[in-house]
């Protein structure tokens, strides 16, 4: 039901918005609205039909793990951690695994690799969904929650943008393109956590026990320590033991599925083949649904409704005597919401406007590398299994969006005003 209010809302107040300003005298705002939500349809088909490739791939090599064993072997490992967070989820399912690569290849960056596994979970999750048709289960929400607030350990494309801006400015020397892993982690993480947590609240899961509390705490110890580390490397050196780190280890798996699969004497390829067939099913059943978000967002956006945001935002700022330094990044926040492409166009303009290497810049970058598009999760993920009905879990993403914004602009000042 939010996901239709919101729906609803952003043609309404686009609608609103754009006789008002032809009103004003802006005798083209009616043919960009509707030049707006033909790309936006056009973007939906051609975001579908390219993932359909790459979800065939994965749904493969996801079928050969599952023959071999090693996806329950995956779930086994990470099954201490899940049990808690996903109680209905029975020990050794084939979801576990999924979610455990979903969350590794979140945690590379690795976003084309990320997508197919994460709709690969929840065609699992989906198995075991005992909600109403068309619901989604407990489960379904903490882990869609869980990618709209996703742990990025290495923001890799961020990194990449930052280093090729500041080669157009002239900064050859001195510059760190890297300098913002530590914030970022710091961020994503704070998200995150305020996700799980509002999910925890709605769904009453008792997480303060002792034994998530420990490999939580292990885990960001971790991460936080090898990010440390890779923060003191020159930007270039950096940068490229992230993408070899993110590729050796996608490549690592996809042989490792390969070699139990013939260890375990199975049709390797039969079984490949098996899995792909189910790819094209997926990326045909998403298209109402990436349609559907996409045309209303290219609306809103057209009609002018992210820049009243702003705007008013901007206003109470100000009104509050608050330090208004943070306000030329915080579009991309707002947009990284609705639009991944959006918010990185927002972000390299913001780059280019005050300078990489500026608070602002510095600021749009890690708010950049530690959201997620929150719109676009929700209409892929609800829409690979047929969910029309995601109870809690807008509201849930939504805060911990909110959350994670605030965090990136304190953690700015703190770290690098």
């Amino acid at each position: 039901m939010a996901l239709n209010a919101v729906w609803v809302g952003f043609f309404l107040i686009a609608f609103a918005t754009a006789c008002v300003r032809w009103w004003l005298g802006d005798a083209e705002i009616f043919q960009s609205l509707l030049t707006a939500m033909f790309d936006g349809a056009r973007s939906g088909f051609e975001i579908a039909l390219g993932l359909a490739g790459i979800m065939a791939l994965w749904l493969g090599l996801m079928r050969v793990g599952e023959k071999a064993g090693m996806v329950e072997l995956l779930a086994r490992g990470a099954q201490p951690l899940l049990k808690r967070l996903f109680p209905e989820v029975p020990t050794g399912h084939p979801a576990q695994g999924a979610m455990t690569l979903n969350i590794s290849a979140n945690l590379l960056g690795l976003d084309n690799a990320a997508t197919p596994l994460g709709l690969t979970a929840m065609q699992e999750l989906q198995t075991l969904n005992r909600e109403a048709p068309g619901s989604a289960s407990n489960a379904q929400i903490m882990f869609v929650v869980m990618n709209t607030a996703g742990l990025t350990l290495i923001p890799t494309s961020v990194i990449a943008i930052r280093q090729s801006v500041a080669l157009q400015q002239g900064l050859t020397s001195g510059f760190n393109a890297a300098d913002i892993f530590l914030p970022t982690l710091i961020v994503t993480f704070i998200g995150l956590l305020a996700g799980v947590l509002a999910v925890a609240v709605a769904q009453r899961l008792p997480l303060w026990r002792t034994r998530l509390l420990l490999p939580v705490l292990a885990v960001a110890g971790v991460l936080l320590g090898s990010v440390a580390l890779l923060a003191r490397l020159p930007a270039e050196q950096a940068a490229r033991i992230a993408g070899t780190t993110g590729a050796a280890v996608i490549l690592a798996i996809v042989a490792l599925f390969l070699l139990a699969g013939v260890w375990r004497r199975i049709n390797v390829y039969e079984a490949f083949i098996d899995g792909a067939h189910q790819g094209f099913d997926v990326a045909v059943q998403i298209v109402p649904y990436l349609v559907a978000i996409l045309v209303a967002i290219g609306a809103f956006r057209a009609a002018g409704g992210m820049d009243a945001i702003l705007a008013a935002l901007g206003a109470g700022v100000a009104a509050l005597g608050l330090d208004t330094a943070f306000l030329p990044a915080l579009p991309v926040g707002l947009m990284k919401i609705l639009s991944g492409a959006g918010a990185r166009g927002l972000m390299i303009d913001v780059l280019q406007t005050y300078g990489v290497d500026s608070f602002v810049g510095r600021l749009a970058s890690i708010i950049q590398g530690s959201t997620e598009t929150t719109f676009y999760v929700l209409a892929v993920y609800f829409g690979s299994v047929g969910v029309k009905h995601t109870r809690h879990a807008l509201a849930c993403a939504l805060l911990a969006d909110a959350v994670g914004l605030i965090a990136a602009v304190l953690v700015g000042y703190a770290m690098l005003r």
